[in-house]
This record gives structure tokens, sequence and C-alpha cells, in this order.
């Protein structure tokens, strides 16, 4: 059993359109204008800069990216798999049996601090106090108890945590990514999709800046401009 502690990660696995993202959308989004004659080199990031502009946002669902996320909690998982239009593939706990379990818990906290007191129920009711850590191993010792008690992984998953680690690949359109670098990257956000999709917006601002560099990244979160 590991405990991690900021260490969620993403990598881009695809930019659709053989890296020319920008000439997709403009080549859809002229037949809007039937201004096809005016597409030249270079004339992609200019298009596309203004239809963001002018906030006719639907013609970036002509093009998309695709992302791998690790490192990361069921409860991040939980919370990604809410958007729409996407596609979605995540490690499953039905077919994978947890060998090394991975638990993700707030930067802030110390694992090792021993919190809460836990109240044995036997006939002395004993008391033990216990850590993050001591807590997580409990949770995994029952797990494993369970399998070789012949539950299968779906039953005994019942009694992993939310924090448990995952992992998940999303692909969508880049209007529904701004959606979501919006809402995951506010000061309101859960901290840990705030933090990971905060990486993920830098990245992106570098590689296609015409389509995310609005976003103003602050120290711990990002904000449309």
């Amino acid at each position: 059993m590991k405990i991690l502690q900021n260490e969620g990660k993403h990598t881009i696995l695809a930019i659709m359109a053989e890296g020319k993202p920008l000439e997709l959308i403009e080549t859809a989004g002229r037949v809007a204008y039937q201004s096809q004659d005016k597409i030249e080199s270079g004339s992609a990031e200019e298009f596309v800069r203004k239809l963001r502009k002018l906030g006719h946002e639907s013609v970036l669902e002509h093009s998309a990216m695709t992302v791998f996320f690790y490192n990361v909690s069921r409860g991040f998982t939980h919370e990604l798999v809410r958007h729409r239009p996407a596609s979605f593939t995540q490690k499953s706990t039905r077919y994978v049996k947890e060998k090394d379990l991975n638990v993700i818990i707030p930067p802030d906290k110390d694992p090792d601090e021993k919190l809460v007191t836990l109240t044995i129920p036997d006939e002395n009711c004993h008391e033990i106090k216990v850590s993050v850590r001591e807590w997580a191993d409990l949770n995994e010792q029952m797990y494993r108890g369970l399998k070789e008690a012949g539950w299968i992984n779906e039953d005994a998953r019942q009694f992993l945590p939310i924090g448990t680690g995952g992992e998940i690949v999303i692909t969508c359109n880049f209007r529904e990514w701004r959606h979501i670098f919006e809402l995951r990257c506010s000061k309101a956000a859960h901290w840990e999709i705030r933090k990971v999709l905060l990486d993920l917006l830098v990245d992106v601002q570098k590689r296609i800046p015409v389509i995310f560099d609005d976003f103003k990244i602050h120290s711990d979160y990002a904000e449309k401009t």
C-alpha cells in the first residue's frame, strides 16, 4: 500500500487531425460563411481566434484531444465522467484485482499523524488511535482478506475507499475541454482535480494556445478571461 500526495499526472495521447487541429476547424468553420477561398497558409489560427471571440465555439467541436490521467483517485474519475460529450475508458475494479493499493490523500495532511480513535468491538471495547496510513492499510487487509475468502472483485471492491488510486483515458472535443477547464480549474473545484487539470491546461496552452490562451492561470487556480 502506498500513500500518494500531489502525484496525479497526465499524458496527452493524441490531438486529432494529424497534428493540424486548427486547419480542420477552419475547413469546417468556413463552410458556415462560404469563405473557403480565404484559406491559406497561416490563416487557421486567426480564423479560430475570431471564432472564439465571437462565441461561435460549436466549430471547435470538430477537433478533439485524448488524455490519459494516472496516480489519481476514484474520486477524481467520478467527477471527470460527469462531463459530456466525451468518451471514457478507466481502470476497472471489477476485472482488475488490486495488487499494490494506492491511496490519494490531501497534500497538506500528515498520513502518519494519529488522529482518529477507533473502538474495537470486543468484550472490553478496546480503543486504539490510528493514522490515515494505518487505516488505509486496514482497508487493504480487508480487501485482500475478502478475496482470500472467495469474494469476487466486484464484491470485495465495496470496501475500497474513494481515495483508491485509479487511471482513466478521456477523449472529447476542444469545446468540451474548455468547459472542463472552466469548471475544474476554478477556485471552487476539488483540490485534486484542480491541480491535475491545471497542469494539463499549462501543457495545452503551449501546444495549441489559440484554443486555450484566454484562461489566466494563477498560483493554484485558473479563470477564463
